[in-house]
């Protein structure tokens, strides 16, 4: 008996072995299918060239992208799609740390211009739209199609309404990247500068309640790449000066909405995107990043002025202070802004959450 149970333990581990080789073999084997089949999905698209420095910038050929985060190791993410330039800028913390040239929408499927957010991440995502098309790294702008992601790069417009990117570049984004990072497609920007102000929307308000606003904001995390996460919720407000509206959204839906009153309001106040980075030196105040878009033939204002200018009610600053969080997205412009995600090519950004659920990143085993 002691014998045959002797075998059977010397038995077990080559049982074990051969099956781990068996299991090892057919994994390999899928692994490696695979692969195949994601080069055959990318055979001749544009071979990524990872640049250097930032020196040679401005003789970009398509597939060129330069990548430093180190000039960045934290802080928000901001993204400029210039589509005259074909480029793609990235921000962290109001630093550029990374460009790669890009393929916007070409004739009759131009790419949106106007203020998006990341809704949705997948690493492997495969078109059921155009025919089974790959778009590694995909990251969507819009439930209606848009998205940046992988592709191949002619040198010139060329895609459905997506911003394709260098393979290698678009795989370094996305793990930076997450729910709710502001992604700007304009026909022209500014270069982002930061604004230090003691608040938004609080004409007149006490040192001490400011100072209780900038340590509530700032003690709280950056969103979650899943809804289902603990942390801030990705938040937003949106200040329409044709409307006189100030709409709150948290996770994408409406929680508030009031009236916003505009100092001199005959004169244009421009598009601005201001995305809130940290707290003062002081404790007293914000820092914000913030960009200057074109839209139709709006006249930009300096940023500093437009926080001047404009102001809510007390309910509606209340509800935007209890939402602040860094990364808090402010969008203000001159446009309507009616309740739907789209209102005109000049002005875009998102208004609903995903509508399959919670889940915001696709996750595969």
């Amino acid at each position: 008996m002691k014998e045959s149970a002797g075998m059977a333990r010397n038995t077990e581990p080559g049982l074990e072995a051969n099956a781990l080789r068996h299991f090892a073999g057919r994994r390999g084997f899928l692994v490696g299918s695979v692969a195949v089949l994601g080069a055959l999905l990318t055979a001749g698209w544009t071979t990524s060239r990872r640049l250097s420095s930032d020196d040679d910038l401005a003789g970009m050929k398509p597939g060129d992208y330069f990548w430093d985060p180190e000039r960045a190791p934290q802080g928000e993410v901001v993204m400029i799609v210039s589509v005259p330039d074909q480029r793609v800028a990235v921000y962290r913390g109001g630093v550029r740390m990374a460009v790669a040239t890009c393929s916007t929408g070409r004739k009759g499927h131009a790419t949106p211009t106007g203020v998006f957010t990341i809704l949705q991440k997948d690493a492997d995502h495969v078109s059921s739209t155009y025919k089974g098309a790959a778009m590694p790294f995909m990251e969507r702008l819009t439930w209606s199609g848009i998205a940046l992601h992988a592709g191949n790069l002619p040198g010139y417009p060329a895609s459905h309404g997506c911003v394709r990117l260098p393979l290698e570049f678009a795989k370094h984004l996305f793990s930076i990247t997450h729910l709710g990072v502001v992604v700007i497609i304009a026909d022209a920007a500014s270069e982002p500068i930061d604004v230090v102000h003691p608040g938004m929307m609080l004409p007149g308000h006490a040192r001490e309640e400011a100072e209780q606003v900038v340590r509530a904001a700032a003690s709280k995390t950056l969103p979650p790449e899943r809804r289902d996460h603990h942390g801030a919720r990705p938040a937003k407000v949106l200040v329409s000066v044709a409307d006189r509206t100030v709409t709150l959204l948290e996770d994408g839906h409406v929680v508030a909405k009031g009236p916003a009153y505009v100092r001199d309001p005959q004169r244009p106040v421009g598009n601005h995107v201001f995305v809130l980075r940290e707290a003062h030196e002081g404790g007293a105040a914000f820092v914000w990043m913030a960009v200057a878009y074109a839209a139709g033939d709006a006249r930009a204002v300096l940023e500093a002025e437009v926080i001047d200018r404009i102001t809510t009610d007390q309910p509606t600053a209340d509800a935007l202070h209890t939402l602040m969080h860094p990364g808090l997205t402010m969008v203000v412009t001159d446009q309507p802004a009616p309740d739907v995600s789209r209102s005109d090519r000049g002005f875009v950004i998102a208004t609903h959450h995903e509508p399959e659920g919670w889940q915001t990143r696709i996750e595969r085993n």
